[in-house]
């Protein structure tokens, strides 16, 4: 993914698993499209980020310096342009909803494989938010029975704008068989045919 100087994508991960944050770094720059730098505290996160030209920061929430909220909020105030993100092995549900109140880009879970990391960063430098699939909540009232949830909401826009099942599941990070099984609810609760009638049905209903 390339930033708008043309240039690689510039990474900064805030992690102090030092093993962890290596291996990330090295299979990002192995991809050829990242420049990737680590620190281990979130005062070393501050003071990079102070100099700017970072087009996206990793931060762990778990680290030395993180207090919650708070940090995440200076984080915001000194990203100069980059894009924040949670990345995390155990989200706290409550913390990631406030922050993506405050305005991060996204939430990463380090689990994650290389190639879907790849997507979702790439995603993210599109200027859109991800957030894993398990941690959306909430639903979107259909008139027709059975609710959507924001997850089916998510999936059903990108069909609606022509993307295959497989490149939804990789722009959400999740499996084919995963959206397959969404595609299937959101007929089943839409009344729909099929994917383009669900479409059709969610644009009339103001869904989408």
């Amino acid at each position: 993914m390339l930033n708008t100087s043309g240039g690689k994508t510039k990474v900064l991960i805030a992690d102090d698993h030092l093993l962890l944050a290596e291996a990330v770094s090295a299979m990002l720059s192995g991809l050829g499209t990242y420049d990737v730098e680590i620190v281990k505290d979130f005062e070393g996160a501050l003071e990079r980020l102070k100099k700017g030209d970072l087009d996206i920061l990793m931060l762990d929430l778990r680290m030395p310096g993180m207090h919650g909220v708070e940090s995440i909020q200076s984080a915001l105030d000194n990203a100069h342009g980059a894009k924040v993100v949670i990345f995390s092995g155990n989200v706290d549900a409550p913390l990631s909803k406030a922050a993506l109140e405050l305005g991060i880009h996204g939430i990463i879970e380090k689990d994650l494989s290389i190639k879907s990391l790849d997507s979702i960063l790439n995603l993210i430098m599109s200027g859109q938010v991800f957030m894993p699939l398990k941690m959306a909540e909430g639903s979107v009232q259909t008139g027709r029975g059975e609710d959507l949830n924001t997850v089916e909401v998510s999936v059903l826009s990108r069909a609606a704008e022509g993307m295959k099942n497989k490149e939804i599941a990789s722009d959400l990070g999740v499996s084919e068989v995963t959206i397959k099984m969404h595609m299937r609810a959101i007929c089943r609760k839409l009344g729909a045919r099929n994917r383009a009638h669900a479409s059709m049905v969610s644009r009339e209903l103001g869904i989408i």
